[in-house]
Parts: C-alpha cells; sequence; structure tokens
C-alpha cells in the first residue's frame, strides 16, 4: 500500500475506534471528546471548550449539561471573573475503560516490538502531528461563527 493510503486506513482506524469506544462507554463522540479534551488540558471555561470542539454557545451548553447530569463534569465560578463558569473533570464513564482496554492492550504489545529510540521517535511524530492537525483544524473552523 502506497504511504498515503497507509496513513488515511490508520487515521480511519483510529476514528472508528474512537466512535465505537464512546458508543460502548454510553457516550457520543463530542462526550467523549470533551472529556478527554478535559483531562488532557486540565478545567476550561465554557467558550475554550466550545472553541476546542468546535461548537456553538448553545451546543456546548447542553453538552456540558449532559456530561453534569451524568457526573461526569462541574461547573465552578471563575475566581476571578464571576462572570465565566469553569468546567472541570469530576468523574470517568465506569466503562469507558473497559472500551478502551483492547487497544491498550494491542498498542501496548505493538510497541513493545520497537526499540526505546524507535518509540522516542514515534511519539515525538505522535506529538507534533498532534500539533499539526489541531493548527490545520484551526484553519478549517476560524471561519466559524
Amino acid at each position: 500500500m502506497e504511504p498515503s493510503a497507509v496513513f488515511r486506513h490508520y487515521l480511519s482506524a483510529v476514528v472508528l475506534h474512537s466512535l465505537a469506544s464512546a458508543e460502548s462507554a454510553g457516550l457520543n463522540a463530542t462526550d467523549l471528546y470533551a472529556l478527554n479534551t478535559l483531562e488532557l488540558s486540565g478545567p476550561l471555561t465554557s467558550g475554550e471548550l466550545a472553541a476546542r470542539a468546535g461548537l456553538t454557545t448553545g451546543a456546548t451548553t447542553r453538552l456540558i449539561d449532559r456530561l453534569e447530569q451524568s457526573g461526569y463534569v462541574r461547573r465552578v465560578a471563575d475566581p476571578t471573573d464571576r462572570r465565566k463558569v469553569i468546567v472541570e473533570a469530576s468523574g470517568r464513564p465506569a466503562r469507558l475503560d473497559e472500551a478502551l482496554k483492547g487497544a491498550r492492550q494491542r498498542l501496548a504489545e505493538l510497541l513493545g516490538d520497537y526499540t526505546d529510540e524507535q518509540r522516542a521517535t514515534l511519539f515525538d511524530y505522535f506529538d507534533k502531528a498532534a500539533n499539526a492537525f489541531q493548527e490545520a483544524t484551526d484553519e478549517l473552523t476560524s471561519g466559524r461563527g
């Protein structure tokens, strides 16, 4: 398979697994994305979460309502600006770790086949690729509004 096709195949598998994992954990894909974002970045304002998820303010309010009702996030007042609300993770879907278990095991086995130097190169790529995808996404969504 040519490199472009290999890469597209890889990305498709990641997206499909993310969708299946979310469903298995009782979430929709946007909810899982938001929880992951909060876990990685820490608390965010609702506006920051909206921007990162590419959602309108109304859709973000509904997202936060769903996650809060399920016990996965909580709203807290911004200590520096009482007009703002901070959203912070407060729990995890019970079935999420089970949903991710199979991929985690397979990827750990796969990574075990690489040397420390090769793994360092892979993780350097993942970090830089994540930034490249984020920049490209920002370009695509900057005109929305």
